[in-house]
């Protein structure tokens, strides 16, 4: 059976060789910096929670005020008009069947529609934060 040459000095010994590669410090991702300003709550990390706590307040207004005329309008036309508050629908009063009935598939509407943008919102701070190779 034939021994592989084993590297060494003349006496026979095994020299052991240390391999180091510089390069690898070199590869370590940086770190992002809008990540660190959040970790770390500097100002611009808290700049940057503010325009989504911002962003998402205003998309609340928005809908409450699309809620508060929508639904606010409805007695406001029958004080105005009262003829079109006498008006029924298959035996049943106009009000009772906008406010008692189609108010509700409003709201669930509107509800979606908030649940929708505000996560496109968190969505959009997510990808600022990521940064552009997300």
């Amino acid at each position: 059976m034939a021994r592989l040459p084993v590297m060494g000095d003349v006496s026979g010994r095994v020299v052991r060789t240390r391999v180091v590669l510089g390069e690898a410090a070199g590869r370590r991702p940086v770190a992002d910096s809008a990540r660190v300003e959040l970790a770390e709550q500097t100002d611009i990390g808290e700049a940057l929670v503010k325009g989504l706590v911002r962003a998402q307040l205003a998309l609340a207004v928005r809908l409450s005020l699309v809620v508060v005329a929508g639904l606010g309008a409805l007695p406001l036309l029958f004080a105005v008009a009262p003829a079109v508050g006498r008006v029924e629908v298959a035996g049943v009063n106009l009000p009772w069947i906008l406010l008692g009935f189609l108010a509700f598939p409003f709201l669930v509407l509107v509800g979606w529609a908030y649940v929708r943008w505000a996560e496109r919102n968190e969505q959009d701070f997510t990808a600022v934060i990521r940064g552009p190779e997300a």
